[in-house]
């Protein structure tokens, strides 16, 4: 009897979880999709030059890439790396998501802000930023693999010669299927973990894993829209590599932007008793010029 006492007296050492929030589904139609893409339009209107510079740095920054990738005798792995950019993406355009906040504030835009972004998340959209490269590099590895399990190990052909040996071989179509199909899982996974978690973590202060996990209960939970916006996104992203990666000097910011407008979209009004923060005082009074 007395050890139950005791028991009984013991404090708690684990503080009481509050009530976690289950409402993920938003009930958008999926015409929504095209409203963020307007909205990001919008938002790529004002001020012009930021977002255009800001285009201007990631198709540089690509090129640098495919022609290292090139220079190294890397090429190889060129459609890898092209699709793996849509993993990186979300984390790639956070500067754009910055201007968009604020231009909804009302505060100032610089391209300074957009480059040196603070997030009220702290380091915690760096987790988020490793875990996509990690994710990124695991499927470039994966896809020499899956050549090597469809060709043996023979010389990769080159850049030019590769694509009519993938679409006029039996070999080769299988190799497209498989690649598609698994590259698809990637890209669906990245795309659910980051399209709102990074967002989140620049508008919030949350942790890396409970921004990725809402991400990706949000995406899972109104998976009509959020389908149609990856179709949106592929497709625009396709007629870039299409252009030569010129089409992402205006793309990838328009896309950005629009992300931003879905994440307001889908996020809740009040998460959790979490109060909104203001920028500082000294910003909110400063009129945009």
């Amino acid at each position: 009897m007395a050890a139950t006492r005791n028991i009984d007296m013991l404090p708690p050492v684990v503080p009481a979880v509050g009530a976690t929030r289950t409402d993920w589904r938003r009930h958008m139609p999926t015409a929504a999709a095209f409203s963020w893409l307007k909205a990001g339009w919008r938002d790529f209107t004002t001020h012009p030059g930021l977002s255009l510079l800001y285009g201007v740095l990631v198709f540089a920054i690509s090129i640098v890439i495919i022609g290292g990738l090139f220079r190294f005798g890397r090429d190889y792995i060129l459609l890898p790396a092209l699709s793996g950019f849509l993993v990186a993406g979300p984390l790639i355009a956070v500067g754009l998501y910055e201007k968009s906040r604020r231009l909804e504030q009302g505060t100032p835009v610089t391209l300074g802000r957009m480059i040196f972004v603070r997030s009220r998340s702290g380091g915690q959209i760096l987790f988020v930023g490793v875990l996509l490269c990690m994710l990124a590099m695991l499927w470039m590895r994966a896809a020499v693999l899956l050549y090597a399990l469809f060709f043996g190990l023979l010389p990769f052909p080159g850049v030019h010669d590769i694509m009519p040996i993938l679409i006029g071989t039996p070999r080769g179509l299988g190799l497209i299927i498989v690649g598609s199909l698994i590259g698809g899982l990637f890209a669906a996974f990245a795309f659910a973990i980051s399209v709102f978690s990074v967002p989140m973590l620049l508008d919030r202060r949350t942790d890396a894993l409970t921004a990725m996990g809402e991400s990706m209960a949000t995406v899972w939970n109104n998976r009509p829209v959020m389908l149609c916006w990856g179709a949106i996104v592929v497709v625009l992203f396709g007629l870039s590599v299409v252009t030569g990666l010129l089409g992402l000097i205006v793309v990838f910011p328009v896309l950005g932007h629009a992300t931003w407008h879905a994440y307001t979209a889908m996020r809740p009004a009040v998460d959790l008793g979490e109060k909104e923060e203001p920028d500082s005082p000294a910003e909110l009074r400063e009129v945009p010029s």
